[in-house]
């Protein structure tokens, strides 16, 4: 059941973190060593002849800041072509209120948790101001820009919804003075052939380009991810180990009090191979019924976790999952089934090598000596 549970929740963390990104991110991205796309348009359309590929926008990235009524934060500010950017990322899934449809040069898409940090809404006037500048006399002059808030996105994922901005290409170019765009991104149908398409692009827009895929750009998360499932496993393996023990002592206990019964059924006829089975079927009983008691148990408590945890921060007055820590609200699960299959199998296998010492050592019990100690 603890098994189930946990890898459930960390399948979940992974497979939802998963979404979330993909969703904000695009699945490859296409740039040149020499900084920027200087023919977006090329690299769009030769991106497109990939029978991978779905979609396919230019991007600026940089970072800012951004003045409200309710102070100065920094922020990743994003430069988007709203209409090809939106068949690339859930843009349009993502907006909670406001509408992209009305994104122009002087608009701007806010995260919600940014929103509701600096008291912004719809149709309030922001500023931002970027890193590089005008060099004057005086030093350098920070450029800055207004735009109207048009709406306000809500990805699921603190970090990017406390963070990221959006804005149109042609406003991040004027404001961080590119004249090219940083890259392209790009949406393809199989997100787990992204290695391969990255390559084929690259191969075919020729030398200088360069791509990174979602796996890249997200490695250390991911890799953090998997190592943990991993070290989860073995950790909570343990406890199966542990009752394959308790099994053990159990039946060594039961050969203890029933010497005298084996004793008797020894010299009534039964062989080492019956006291044998007796007892290894006794322990696959035990095995067996406490495998299907915690695949069950471990089933119904993964698909009604949100209730549980919900009485859990009642009665103690605390936050499982506060949303300042963890990347994402709530708690996902998602149930491997292979894997639980293949834990069931593995818990079945330590019952049935747990039985195999005890039941030896019931069937090598001697009658003679048994009747002659124990009368």
């Amino acid at each position: 059941m603890a098994l189930i549970v946990v890898l459930s929740v960390m399948n979940g963390f992974e497979e939802d973190i998963k979404t979330k990104i993909l969703g904000t991110q695009s699945h490859i991205v296409i740039s040149h060593y020499s900084g920027g796309i200087s023919d977006p348009e090329y690299v769009q359309t030769e991106s497109m002849k990939d029978p991978g590929v779905i979609g396919a926008t230019p991007f600026i990235l940089s970072q800012g800041l951004i003045s409200s009524q309710g102070g100065i934060s920094g922020v990743v500010i994003r430069g988007i072509d709203p209409v090809s950017a939106s068949k690339v990322i859930r843009l349009k899934e993502i907006i909670v209120r406001g509408n992209i449809d009305d994104m122009n040069d002087s608009g701007i898409l806010l995260g919600s948790e940014l929103a509701a940090y600096s008291g912004i809404t719809v149709g309030d006037a922001v500023t931002l101001i970027s890193a590089t500048g005008i060099i004057t006399p005086l030093g350098m002059i920070p450029k800055s820009m207004s735009f109207v808030v048009k709406g306000v996105f809500s990805t699921g994922m603190y970090e990017y919804d406390s963070n990221m901005v959006y804005i149109s290409l042609g406003a991040a170019q004027t404001l961080f003075m590119k004249d090219m765009p940083s890259g392209i991104e790009i949406k393809i149908k199989d997100i787990y052939q992204a290695e391969a398409v990255a390559d084929r692009l690259t191969a075919g827009l020729g030398q200088g380009y360069w791509a990174k895929t979602w796996k890249d750009m997200n490695m250390s998360l991911f890799s953090a991810l998997k190592l943990e499932k991993t070290v989860m496993f073995i950790i909570l393996l343990f406890i199966i180990l542990v009752a394959a023990f308790s099994i053990i002592s159990t039946l060594i206990m039961m050969v203890m009090e029933k010497r005298k019964d084996i004793a008797i059924l020894k010299s009534m006829g039964a062989t080492t191979g019956q006291i044998l089975r007796i007892f290894i079927t006794l322990g696959m009983v035990i095995g067996l019924s406490g495998t299907i008691a915690g695949v069950v148990l471990g089933l119904l408590l993964t698909y009604n976790l949100d209730p549980v945890i919900s009485f859990i921060e009642l009665i103690f007055g605390i936050e499982v999952m506060p949303i300042d820590v963890y990347y994402i609200t709530g708690l996902p699960t998602k149930v491997d089934y292979p894997l639980v299959f293949i834990m069931a199998l593995v818990s079945i296998a330590l019952s049935f090598l747990a039985t195999i010492y005890p039941a030896r050592q019931a069937a090598r019990q001697d009658p003679v000596e048994v009747m002659r100690y124990e009368g």
